[in-house]
């Protein structure tokens, strides 16, 4: 091969190269933007399956929450514990009803337990499981609660009697998809009880003990 037709190889290649580039460039942003909402919809159906468990657990105990996730398991209230699918710990935040006096100062640390999100299979959900409206219609069958109490799942053990009505991420990250006119995702909320028209009141954990 000639000096000259190696020269004419080099600029094929470095052509190639360019144009691959440019269309890396333009598909990278475009694969993550899928990805992200595809989450955002494995976050709703996630969200609306513990809003179902809740519902199915005053069903067998009238009167009762759950104080643990692993509660929902045990009364076979839900197949298995859904990670939060926007974190990479799959840690949610807990919603509690509110209750003035039930929550304390953060105490000496319990016995740690492994977190039940890292014990959870990636299993996608079946068919069987539901979809992710499963959570909508339990909404309606409970009285609204007009405020909850926020409180990620490590801190948990420091609230007194705590009663799950539901999850909320714990990421804050902005959201392409308004969701309950709610554009991050921390502000999605799923409990039973709620009344989509009319949001309740937050309260977050520790905010209480800065007021007093």
């Amino acid at each position: 091969m000639s000096e000259r037709q190696k020269g004419y190889t080099l600029l094929i290649l470095l052509f190639a190269v360019s144009i691959l580039s440019i269309g890396l460039l333009v598909a990278v942003p475009v694969w993550q933007t899928q990805i992200q909402r595809e989450k955002e919809e494995e976050l709703i159906f996630r969200g609306n399956q513990y809003v179902e468990a809740v519902r199915l657990y005053q069903l067998k105990k009238p009167g009762s929450f759950p104080s643990t996730l692993d509660e929902l398991i045990e009364e076979k209230c839900l197949r298995r514990l859904y990670r939060d699918p926007m974190t990479s710990h799959g840690e949610w935040n807990i919603i509690l009803p509110y209750q003035r006096g039930a929550t304390t100062q953060p105490r000496q640390a319990r016995p740690s337990r492994q977190s039940p999100f890292e014990r959870t299979s990636q299993k996608r959900r079946t068919p069987q499981e539901g979809s992710s409206r499963a959570g909508q219609a339990g909404r309606g069958s409970a009285a609204a609660i007009q405020k909850i109490y926020i409180v990620p799942f490590s801190a948990l053990n420091s609230v007194d009697n705590p009663q799950i009505i539901g999850v909320v991420s714990s990421s804050d990250k902005s959201s392409f998809k308004i969701y309950l006119d709610s554009d991050s995702y921390d502000k999605w909320l799923f409990f039973h009880g709620m009344d989509s028209s009319n949001k309740p009141e937050i309260v977050y954990y520790g905010q209480e003990e800065e007021k007093d």
